[in-house]
């Protein structure tokens, strides 16, 4: 087995973590509203339980964080951990790694179907192959890749190890 390229270190990310609070917290200074953290399973949602305790210290707002599960080879089936009215709310929808767009996109769709006061995305590591019309709100790291190399984020127990190209 080869040596992992890493792009992101463990403190690297938890530095982008608190970056992005802070870019969240100045976007929803005033508005009123819950906030909603929407993790895509497994690695999306670590990052929106880090995030929430982030926020918690930033934000006089209910904050809570729900999963948001989907095949990401064929999402067409996207369910939400539990049923929320997400109506008047701001909702943050959060990824570990951006490649096309397709998951960022097809999780949304839950979402069409309330009125919700703000939706904005997250994603630790964004890779710069778009083929879905997405472009992510707040970006830990923004990198360039080949179209066959692959961007792994790390976790385990609950934290963010790093990230490293397959």
């Amino acid at each position: 087995m080869s040596e992992r390229k890493y792009v992101l270190t463990a403190s690297a990310a938890q530095q982008k973590l608190k970056r992005m609070s802070l870019e969240i917290a100045e976007s929803l200074s005033g508005q009123t509203g819950e906030l909603y953290l929407l993790g895509i399973q497994q690695s999306g949602m670590i990052i929106a339980e880090e995030m929430a305790k982030l926020l918690g210290g930033l934000l006089n707002k209910k904050i809570r964080t729900i999963a948001v599960q989907l095949n990401k080879q064929k999402p067409t089936d996207v369910v939400l951990s539990e049923q929320v009215d997400l109506n008047g709310a701001n909702i943050v929808l959060i990824d570990d790694v951006t490649n096309s767009g397709k998951t960022l996109l097809y999780a949304l769709k839950p979402l069409l179907e309330a009125h919700p006061r703000s939706i904005q995305t997250l994603v630790l590591v964004e890779r710069m192959h778009k083929q879905f019309p997405v472009k992510p709100d707040f970006v830990g790291l923004s990198i360039a890749t080949t179209q066959e190399e692959h961007i792994q984020v790390e976790t385990a127990g609950g934290s963010i190890f790093g990230a490293f190209v397959l």
